[in-house]
């Protein structure tokens, strides 16, 4: 299981190529439209609705990007879809919708939100619903998660899948997580485990020597959130790629 060659080469537009001064949210049809446009890729991220409808969204809660408040996994899918992203005339998508926007135009980099809560084991059905979405998906798509159980599940619901992790160096303030949990994925122990083909790294540890090992090993390396043509020149001496925001990355 390898990456497709566009993987290695594309820049990917961090949750859409978003602005929404211009009216595009992050994770809106506007902007992934705008990164289909501009030759991007993009990245984004999935979040399950109460019937585990795969919904493209980042945050656990409503609260920073709409009008709403609470978790996005108390409402149903008709009625997220119905909830306007802030600075947009849009509402919440599924990925099934964003699959058809995007028709293999470009390369999606999907990110699985971590549903246990603290990157344990207790996911299995959001997983599945990306599965069924992505099984009948003829564009180029990898799957990737924080949570290495995430990608374990992938790997039995969607075995041809490229499947990867997203890394840092893990802090149990952030992510819920307890301390040894976090020591363990910040070492990327899982990454065999999970049959994982790449990284998605976070930019500051790029000179971790475990991601120079994996590399040489035959890992790709991309790696997240580049901001500047400064962080993009120093990404790209280990990174194959960037994820991105803020600016616009020249197209290989």
């Amino acid at each position: 299981m390898t990456l497709p060659a566009a993987f290695l080469t594309t820049p990917f537009a961090h949750r859409g190529l978003h602005d929404r001064a211009l009216g595009r949210p992050e994770n809106s049809r506007a902007a992934f439209a705008a990164a289909i446009s501009a030759g991007y890729g993009i990245e984004l991220d999935i979040q399950a609705a109460a019937d585990s409808t795969a919904m493209v969204f980042h945050d656990d809660d409503l609260d920073r990007l709409t009008a709403e408040l609470g978790p996005v996994r108390a409402r149903a899918a008709d009625v997220l879809g119905a909830i306007l992203l802030n600075g947009g005339d849009e509402g919440i998508p599924t990925l099934a919708e964003v699959c058809d926007l995007v028709a293999g135009r470009v390369p999606l980099l999907i990110e699985i939100k971590d549903q246990d809560g603290a990157l344990g084991a207790h996911v299995g059905p959001l997983e599945q619903a990306v599965a069924d979405v992505l099984r009948g998906y003829a564009g180029p798509f990898a799957v990737m998660s924080f949570n290495p159980h995430s990608m374990v599940a992938m790997a039995r619901l969607l075995p041809g899948a490229p499947r990867g992790l997203t890394t840092c160096v893990f802090d149990p303030a952030e992510s819920g997580a307890a301390p040894e949990t976090c020591a363990r994925l910040s070492t990327i122990a899982d990454y065999s485990t999970v049959g994982a083909c790449f990284l998605s790294h976070d930019h500051h540890d790029l000179a971790n020597p475990r991601v120079a090992q994996l590399k040489a090993e035959g890992a790709a390396i991309l790696c997240w959130t580049i901001r500047t043509p400064a962080q993009e020149a120093a990404a790209r001496r280990i990174a194959h790629t960037i994820t991105f925001e803020g600016y616009a990355p020249p197209l290989a």
